[in-house]
């Protein structure tokens, strides 16, 4: 009763093709009968004179056995299981957590067509390098908010990245510390060996805090990471202070991670893969088991390749 329960197929589509094959069979044994094809260009009255005596033997025909080579054939490939099986699987424990600045500043439009544009194409682009690792979102701009939290479901940050601007903030300000904490937290609890926080920010108004915090994630084992979003230079844009590169750099230096400009971001995003790999091959948790179906369709070869044979006996027409 248990094997009747857990039986099933694991590719049934296949199943669709025994109709067809059974009919093309049926189809091919009338046009085929006893007198073959000579029976369109001979007379029925001449054609009995024509044939060979067979010594009495009836005729073999093929077809039953050609029914079940297709049968066969077209079961095993619907893949027939009824046992299902553990086996070990790998996961990586990388965990990337995006600081996205949305205070007034990222308005500006220093850069086409505008800063904060330019920072959710970047973000994107970092989604997109992301392979298995887990990614949080966070944004700030006088308070943190945790958009998404560690996640490696890339196309649910990705769906909420457009709404992403500054006006869409309660309060306006440029506080990155409690940014820094809150992706942190984010960090702590997911237990993970290659945690990574990546700032993407045309600077922040509280450098002390700041600082500290990249301090403490370093401690923790987090590398931040720093994408300065602004024009080349010490660029001046409406309504926006000067973009402060060597603060970004500082605030990198702090955290143990790489500061780069919009155009290093591939470079960034490779460096964040290489860094998830090495903690994949060193502490990848084992612990995982996946139970997966056996398929059984194997079991039917040897039948199959038998028919076969049987198809390749002389005499049969």
């Amino acid at each position: 009763m248990a094997l009747m329960q857990d039986f099933h197929f694991l590719r049934p589509a296949w199943l669709l093709a025994l109709p067809l094959l059974w009919g093309l069979a049926f189809w091919l044994a009338r046009r085929h009968g006893r007198d073959g094809a000579w029976a369109h260009v001979i007379d029925a009255e001449l054609l009995p004179a024509l044939r060979l005596d067979g010594g009495g033997k009836p005729g073999r025909s093929p077809w039953s056995w050609l029914v079940l080579a297709w049968t066969l054939a077209t079961l095993a490939l619907a893949g027939p299981s009824w046992e299902r099986t553990p086996s070990p699987a790998f996961r990586g424990n990388a965990a990337w957590v995006v600081v996205l600045d949305l205070s007034p500043s990222m308005s500006a439009t220093d850069v086409a067509p505008n800063r904060i544009t330019r920072a959710r194409y970047a973000v994107d682009d970092l989604l997109d390098g992301a392979r298995d690792a887990r990614v949080g979102l966070v944004v700030f701009s006088d308070e943190a908010y945790t958009v998404t939290p560690l996640t490696d479901d890339v196309a649910t940050v990705r769906a909420l990245l457009p709404p992403l601007a500054p006006d869409i903030m309660p309060t306006a300000g440029d506080r990155l510390a409690p940014a820094l904490d809150r992706a942190g937290r984010l960090l702590a609890g997911a237990a993970t060996a290659a945690g990574q926080v990546v700032v993407l920010t045309d600077g922040f108004a509280d450098p002390a805090a700041a600082f500290a915090a990249a301090g403490r994630l370093r401690a923790q084992g987090v590398a931040v990471n720093v994408v300065g979003i602004g024009g080349p230079g010490l660029v001046r844009a409406a309504n926006s202070a000067p973009l402060d590169v060597d603060r970004l750099r500082q605030l990198a230096a702090r955290g143990g991670g790489r500061y780069t400009g919009l155009a290093g971001v591939p470079a960034l995003i490779g460096d964040l893969q290489a860094s998830a790999g090495h903690a994949g091959m060193t502490r990848a948790r084992q612990d995982v088991r996946v139970a997966h179906w056996l398929d059984g369709g194997v079991w039917l070869l040897p039948v199959l390749l038998l028919a076969a044979a049987m198809l390749a006996r002389r005499g049969w027409l």
